[in-house]
């Protein structure tokens, strides 16, 4: 059952006729105004995208930070940071100091990354796979570093000439709590499986490398089932989080049936680096319509949080107007029960 919901923003900008974010400054301000309204509204949870060398979102902390110097109440995150682009230890700081400005409410999503336009990216970054070492065995082992380091383990030792003795040395500084505020995005069962062993919450991806035929909902809650199964057989001593992310694009106005007419898409079955992958579906209708299509989606009844992406591109306004109708018709046939701020609930 849904318990909280947020929204996801790639912050594409580009310099064109019907984009009202024309510049990488208006999508990092336009991110904090649709956070604050978000928070007013009673939205759950503001979340970026992080892509390298494209115009969108890419360097996360500094935004998060801003955002929530600007907000009291909504959890900030990101779904995903890349982590082949990673230094963990730096990160763990930057990780730190961004959930302690915001008093604990930092969700932080990492992976292994999705399909992007530059060959070898990370080796720009100056990070090159070992030998025998795959990219995604990259950015596991760099997870694994940045979880320990935010978890207080000595990482780097004293200098006995300065301090006179050898001891480990931690990050600084540490923020309590924000190992288990931190999320695998995933695309298979076996790295969701892995998640669990590790102790992170689950991103599911809208983009899943295993099509079996099987609608691209029921893949999904089989990859939560999974990892659910084995966050269990780890006893970590806690419930995990698990959210799903949807394109819900709700049809209210003369203005929405202008943008994206009156139909989705449904599910997308292609290619993906010599591999069959299912990408999730759009919807797009009346408000009415969409929550009862929510909630017949397997996987969005296994999650716990429900993402909704926003076409930052429209502005803040529209996207408010977007995240409105959701809060009052949609998310509540969902099981929400977040009570919006100044927003009754027809």
């Amino acid at each position: 059952m849904t318990t909280k919901i947020g929204f996801l923003s790639f912050g594409h900008w580009q310099d064109a006729p019907g984009s009202r974010t024309r510049s990488a400054a208006d999508a990092l301000r336009q991110s904090i105004e649709l956070a604050q309204a978000a928070e007013d509204l009673g939205v759950d949870g503001a979340y970026v995208r992080v892509h390298h060398f494209e115009r969108q979102l890419a360097s996360p902390f500094p935004l998060l930070s801003a955002i929530a110097a600007r907000t009291d109440r909504i959890e900030i995150g990101t779904g995903v940071i890349d982590m082949r682009y990673e230094n963990p230890l730096y990160m763990a700081e930057e990780a730190a100091a961004t959930d302690l400005i915001s008093g604990g409410r930092l969700q932080l999503g990492v992976s292994r990354g999705s399909p992007e336009i530059a060959l070898n990216g990370a080796e720009s970054f100056g990070y090159r796979p070992g030998d025998g070492q795959t990219a995604a065995d990259l950015a596991r082992a760099k997870t694994e570093l940045f979880l320990a380091a935010i978890d207080g383990a000595a990482v780097a030792t004293t200098d006995p000439q300065r301090s006179g003795v050898r001891a480990g040395l931690a990050v600084q500084p540490q923020a309590p709590g924000l190992r288990e505020r931190i999320w695998w995005g995933s695309g298979t069962r076996g790295t969701a499986v892995w998640a669990a062993g590790q102790g992170m919450n689950l991103q599911s991806s809208t983009l899943l490398s295993e099509d079996t035929g099987e609608p691209f909902d029921r893949l999904q809650a089989e990859q939560i089932r999974a990892y659910r199964t084995a966050w269990v057989e780890h006893d970590h001593g806690r419930t995990p989080r698990v959210s799903v992310s949807r394109s819900v694009l709700p049809v209210t106005t003369d203005l929405d049936r202008r943008y994206f007419g009156t139909h989705g898409e449904g599910d997308q079955v292609g290619l993906l680096e010599g591999v069959r992958a299912r990408f999730g579906r759009t919807y797009v209708g009346e408000p009415d319509l969409l929550a009862a299509e929510l909630a017949a989606d397997e996987a969005v009844r296994e999650a716990d949080t429900v993402l909704f992406t926003v076409p930052n591109q429209l502005g803040v306004e529209y996207n408010a107007h977007i995240l409105e109708t959701i809060v009052r018709h949609v998310a509540p046939a969902l099981g929400w029960s977040g009570a919006a701020v100044g927003v009754p609930q027809n």
